[in-house]
């Protein structure tokens, strides 16, 4: 089982499943998922999950947001849906879409799977840079073998964007990648071809829109061809038709509509930023954060990204490029002031990763909850939006987020050092200085769970306990003993392993039922003080899908200590290889003192078992 082969089943499980899933892409940090119903997600459940950050709802997404693990957790999870790289397993869902949604949709589609390499090449081209501005010639070797690495995917971007592109409309991917590269073969570039009278120059390397709009007409025609050829030839004839047709109207009609667009696209962007530089820097640094808070910053950026890839500065991108350094300064300040251990211990992982760019952590697990720090963090973000607009700062290449990003900024022309310096550094200090002058553990109680380590030494400590029974009778060993090791290492909280008898399980306090799985497998309780008990049937007994599992409860139900919760057939799970270990763990473990498990004997059902201790 690999490492997040658990995790990624719970998701499923609690977005709905398989069948409510529609398509999935990930980000930097949030796996994103069309679904077909999202009232069928556990909102809760997920939020409260070990490995989730929380779930964000918008722009038609239902994000879950994991973390810097999420490229790991997207593989497992499509692994695990019978994903190919983002098909969509629902055709049907897809009219439902609002045609804005759709549009970002394909765009999205097209570009999404390729930022990483766009970053690549932007690294390597902000260090060609200095490598020029250190004294290497242009005419060396070394220098020209460096530029055509960096420029090399932005030079053949369309081939990588047909490729996306028609698997995203779901025809062969090697067409889209066929047809882009006839649009950009060299002897055609710039070139003057008189087509029955009609003359057109047009180049096609560096784009976007013309391959989008070409697989636009192309999609359609090749289905309809693919729909009505026969099996013995298809598989050539469809491209070839489809080829001979789409080509020609696309390189002389399509592709010089779509550059136009583009160059439309292009001249608005830069009339919003001219119009008020420092109108746009405080807009969009001060409310970037926002913006990934919702998700939607990917349709921001993604305009801004197709510039750049068409050779143009932007400065869009630059305006919102503090907010992450500004990010930075606001986790510091509360890491530096806060006396709560379990804060700090969420606060010094976040601050690295914001200056790497990845700020969900630092948003949703420190600034976001402490509201007053969240708008110190936005007064930061600003400051860096002003100092690019004062600066005239832009971005020529983009090389990724955070510190490594900087390598974008740089001027090929005209190298801007300072300017780049002062737009890291202003928005870190100032929402350094604000956040330690403002914070104070006091003004978030509300939010600690009665922390012992917020409790001062002269303070009484008095400790309550609730005492949680036996659910199965048989074996108690630690819970470091499980075979699944997310359940022995504890991440999904503290408890015990028991090693049933037989098939029964029963309620080990009086509470409310908050989760039963789909598979029954295992069952979430609630007790009456607020503990969370995860009873787990089984290792891997997911894949069972509810198979020799029967429930005697629902979803929701009252129960009480001992009731019957559910049973299922011991003998025959264990004959198909399966292990029937059940790990009983407190999952919010972290909001307790401790949680003892009293001995590690043979007990009947409802014998005392787990001890809680809160303050």
């Amino acid at each position: 089982m690999g490492k997040y082969t658990k995790l990624a089943s719970n998701i499923i499980e609690n977005i709905g499943g398989k069948e409510n899933v529609e398509s999935l892409t990930h980000c930097v940090t949030r796996l994103r998922f069309k679904l077909i119903d999202e009232s069928k997600a556990n909102d809760d459940v997920l939020k409260n999950m070990d490995g989730v950050v929380t779930v964000v709802k918008s722009i038609g997404q239902y994000m879950v947001v994991i973390g810097e693990h999420v490229g790991e957790v997207f593989d497992e999870v499509c692994k695990q849906l019978g994903l190919d790289n983002q098909v969509a397993v629902n055709k049907d869902a897809k009219q439902k879409k609002s045609i804005i949604n759709r549009v970002l949709n394909v765009i999205m589609g097209g570009m999404g799977p390729v930022l990483n390499l766009l970053c690549a090449c932007g690294i390597i081209k902000g260090l060609t840079v200095l490598l020029a501005f250190a004294g290497l010639s242009p005419e060396s070797s070394i220098y020209m073998l460096f530029n055509a690495a960096g420029d090399c995917f932005f030079y053949f971007l369309p081939l990588m964007l047909g490729y996306n592109l028609a698997k995203k409309f779901e025809i062969d991917p090697f067409f889209g990648m066929i047809l882009a590269g006839a649009m950009c073969y060299p002897t055609i570039q710039n070139v003057e071809l008189n087509i029955f009278g009609y003359v057109v120059k047009a180049s096609y390397t560096s784009t976007f829109m013309p391959i989008l709009f070409g697989l636009l007409f192309a999609a359609p025609l090749y289905k309809l061809i693919d729909k009505y050829m026969p099996k013995t030839i298809k598989g050539f004839m469809t491209p070839l038709l489809t080829l001979v047709i789409s080509f020609p109207l696309t390189f002389v009609i399509i592709g010089p509509f779509a550059n136009l667009i583009g160059t439309g696209l292009n001249m608005a962007l830069t009339s919003i930023c001219s119009f008020s530089p420092l109108l746009a820097g405080v807009l969009l640094g001060g409310l970037w954060q926002v913006f990934v808070m919702f998700g939607v910053h990917g349709v921001l950026t993604v305009f801004a990204f197709m510039d750049l890839i068409a050779g143009n500065p932007s400065q869009m991108l630059a305006f919102s490029y503090g907010a992450c350094f500004a990010t930075c300064g606001t986790v510091l300040a509360v890491f530096l002031r806060t006396k709560d251990e379990k804060l700090k211990s969420v606060a010094l992982p976040s601050f690295i990763s914001s200056i790497f760019g990845v700020t969900e952590p630092a948003t949703y697990g420190v600034t976001l909850p402490r509201k007053k720090m969240f708008v110190i963090n936005c007064i930061g973000g600003a400051v860096g939006g002003i100092i690019v607009a004062l600066s005239g700062l832009k971005m020529y290449s983009y090389a990724g987020m955070g510190v490594i990003g900087l390598l974008g900024f740089i001027d090929p022309v005209n190298p801007n050092f300072i300017a780049i310096a002062i737009m890291t550094i202003a928005p870190f200090i100032v929402s350094l200085i604000l956040g330690l002058f403002s914070y104070k553990d006091s003004d978030y109680d509300y939010l600690e769970n009665n922390n012992s380590s917020s409790l001062k030494k002269e303070e009484q400590i008095s400790t309550k306990q609730e005492v949680f029974l036996m659910p199965v009778a048989g074996k108690v060993q630690a819970l470091s003993a499980s075979k699944d090791d997310a359940f022995a290492s504890g991440a999904l909280g503290k408890g015990c392993l028991l090693i049933p008898d037989d098939g029964k399980v029963y309620s080990p306090c009086n509470g409310i039922v908050r989760t039963l799985f789909p598979t029954k497998h295992a069952i979430g309780i609630v007790s009456e003080d607020g503990c969370e008990i995860l009873i787990h049937i089984g290792i891997n007994t997911v894949s069972l899908e509810g198979k020799y599992f029967k429930n005697h409860i629902s979803q929701g139900d009252e129960v009480k200590a001992g009731q019957l919760l559910l049973t299922f057939e011991k003998d025959k799970i264990e004959e198909l290889g399966y292990d029937c270990e059940i790990p009983m763990m407190v999952t919010n473990s972290f909001d307790y003192l401790d949680v003892v498990e009293l001995d590690h004997e043979h007990h009947g059902h409802g014998d005392s078992i787990l001890k809680v201790l809160r303050v």
